[in-house]
């Protein structure tokens, strides 16, 4: 789902009120869930190798990214901040243009891990343009990461991005929602569209570490996809059913899948929760998938209210999973691994 409906619901001096240490004291637990307090509109989140750091993606009109603290649970605005400076790759993304921090809308993020502390980090962007901007992560362990921004890859016309993923042969892929198939990026080519992905439906992304496969959250198909990539003839096939709309898919180090979504009496629920908060009925939910097996397995559950109105993405971090939402919400939800 590509979100469209979301208000403008906080400037950024809000945001980064909403970031200070009082939010966080004051976050109360719901019975069993826990929550990390601050970051609006939490769309997504990806963990830093080796760091306690969890990188955020507030999806908001004029939205950032943000740094949790595992080991307090405190969050640090990253980009943009006025001190912000480019430094861009002129030879990977000419065609890009300049950096542009306003009317950014920061949707699904994705990491390639580096070396030496530093590592690529991939964000969807809606707002002033809709692209793919790309990030060094400077993430020494234990001081707060630094993102400095080094290039884009505009969407071409008609395309509406919602995940990304980096590839492993280079470049990255993302899905396009609104044109129903999904399109890879490299940088001696462009865009070109994922053959077989063709009203796949896709939401989330993920891809195997060979490469060979795309694991493709159906959001209206409320299952989980595999479709190939690199085979003649392409090949797809439902991996897991799940029973709601799944809105992204992340790895769990154990190899299996998170699946995150919601569920709504009907459909058309979902958007009156996001565009009128009219959201009786409406739940998140996350559940682990065995790819290898197709079997799933429910592994959280919650009715949308105040703390998390409607639920995307979900990561394992440490002995926990970290559900973020959307819709003007500011907690992450927390809850032990099963």
């Amino acid at each position: 789902m590509t979100h469209p409906l979301l208000p403008a619901s906080f400037t950024a001096a809000v945001c980064l009120l909403c970031l200070s240490g009082t939010a966080s004291a004051q976050c109360e637990v719901d019975g069993d869930v826990e929550f990390v307090c601050g970051p609006i509109s939490p769309e997504d989140l990806i963990e830093i190798p080796d760091t306690p750091w969890v990188l955020v993606s507030s999806m908001e009109d004029d939205g950032y990214l943000s740094a949790t603290d595992t080991r307090n649970l405190q969050s640090t605005r990253l980009f943009p901040l006025p001190t912000s400076q480019p430094r861009h790759d002129a030879a990977t993304y000419g065609a890009c243009g300049n950096m542009t921090p306003t009317q950014f809308r920061p949707h699904g993020v994705s990491l390639r891990s580096g070396t030496n502390n530093h590592h690529t980090l991939y964000v969807v962007r809606h707002g002033a343009r809709e692209s793919v901007e790309v990030f060094d992560v400077d993430a020494d362990g234990e001081a707060t990461p630094t993102l400095t921004w080094v290039g884009c890859a505009v969407a071409p016309d008609g395309l509406g991005l919602n995940a990304v993923v980096p590839l492993p042969d280079g470049g990255f892929a993302a899905t396009s929602p609104s044109t129903g198939d999904i399109w890879e990026w490299h940088s001696d080519g462009g865009w070109t569209r994922v053959p077989g992905s063709e009203a796949i439906g896709p939401n989330g992304l993920e891809i195997a570490a060979d490469g060979r496969w795309y694991y493709v959250a159906g959001y209206a198909a409320q299952s989980v996809i595999r479709l190939s990539r690199g085979q003649t003839p392409a090949r797809k096939e439902t991996v897991a059913n799940v029973g709601f709309f799944i809105d992204n898919v992340h790895w769990a180090p154990d190899g299996d899948l998170l699946a995150a979504g919601h569920s709504a009496p009907e459909r058309s629920g979902v958007g009156a929760c996001i565009r009128d908060g009219a959201c009786a009925g409406v739940a998140s939910h996350v559940a682990k998938v065995d790819v290898e097996t197709g079997r799933s397995t429910e592994v959280f559950t919650y009715p949308s209210n105040e703390h998390l109105i409607l639920g995307t993405g979900a990561i394992q971090v440490g002995d926990e999973i970290w559900v973020g939402g959307v819709a003007g919400g500011t907690r992450i939800a927390r809850v032990p691994v099963p």
